[in-house]
């Protein structure tokens, strides 16, 4: 244990910050919420940031480290990720309550169920196109940031889009920063992988972002309308590994057509 500068009076760890049960049922994340502090924090007065009081020269030496004992850090990683989240519009309403669960999308169900309440391993969610599986990846998202877990939602084709748009003049965000934090947040959702014919460079990019994260075994959900043997060798190696990979396929008929109007949830 290393100690704490600042108001710190006690030693903790520099290694994450504390983590919580996401609970007994996967409720409407906008519902639920979480809960309010209330008293200032005793390790770094709710400012979110710690320096280790170590000697000069070591690692960790004059910089700045989320704190460990408050949810501050925690919030402010969870708003650096959603400047960059693809949910918007109606993916910010998706949850397990209003997803309608049709014939032949219960496995889907309780696959993306199982991982917001556990996130480990990776989940892969095949099925044809509106079957439901971005309604799930958002919903898992959506459960997971409202109790301050560090996600990131990416739809493939736009993270691509952002990814080459880094290197053009005068881009507010840097290509090693947008990369870097895609490839190793700690809990990564991508929709709609192999959604469009991709280049050579894209595959490369994917490539890397899912090779990092299968050696490092990072949780991760993809969602994909393309059966796992079409996709090039080096990804279908990834996304078929059963050593951390759990394949499910959603079976259900468009998602879309089969949802009544009244939407009160299960």
């Amino acid at each position: 244990m290393r100690k704490l500068a600042g108001p710190a009076k006690s030693e903790a760890s520099p290694a994450g910050t504390p983590t919580s049960s996401p609970g007994a049922a996967p409720s409407s994340p906008r519902k639920s919420g979480t809960s309010r502090r209330t008293s200032e924090c005793p390790t770094c007065g709710s400012a979110g940031w710690v320096r280790y009081a170590v000697p000069f020269g070591h690692p960790l030496f004059g910089h700045l480290h989320e704190c460990p004992d408050c949810d501050t850090a925690a919030r402010q990683r969870l708003e650096r990720l959603r400047l960059l989240s693809g949910i918007v519009g109606e993916l910010q309403k998706c949850t397990f309550e209003n997803f309608t669960r049709v014939q032949g999308a219960a496995a889907a169900y309780n696959a993306a169920v199982a991982f917001a309440r556990k996130p480990q391993g990776w989940l892969v969610l095949v099925g044809s196109y509106g079957s439901g599986k971005t309604h799930l990846a958002a919903a898992v998202n959506n459960y997971l940031e409202a109790r301050l877990k560090p996600v990131l939602f990416a739809v493939v084709p736009d993270l691509l889009d952002h990814l080459r748009a880094t290197f053009a003049p005068g881009s507010p965000v840097e290509y090693d920063e947008l990369f870097e934090a895609v490839r190793t947040v700690p809990i990564l959702i991508l929709d709609d992988l192999a959604a469009e014919n991709p280049t050579a460079w894209a595959m490369e990019k994917l490539y890397q972002i899912l090779d990092y994260r299968a050696r490092q075994n990072l949780p991760t959900l993809i969602t994909t309308n393309l059966p796992l043997e079409q996709f090039e060798g080096r990804l279908r190696t990834r996304l078929t590994n059963r050593l951390i990979a759990k394949v499910v396929e959603n079976l259900a008929p468009d998602y879309r057509q089969e949802r009544p109007k009244d939407e009160s949830g299960p």
